[in-house]
């Protein structure tokens, strides 16, 4: 009992991790994007 307890919260967190990892990508992808975007404003 307590190991299935055990192995539903490991599983829970790397699913969790992974779409945190998804998700902190993207946020950079789009700052990369809108720093290009100035710069190519200001050229």
């Amino acid at each position: 009992m307590i190991r299935r307890i055990v192995m539903a919260a490991a599983i829970g967190t790397l699913a969790l991790s992974a779409a945190a990892c998804n998700t902190v990508k993207g946020a950079g992808e789009d700052i990369q994007s809108v720093g290009q975007a100035g710069e190519d404003a200001i050229n």
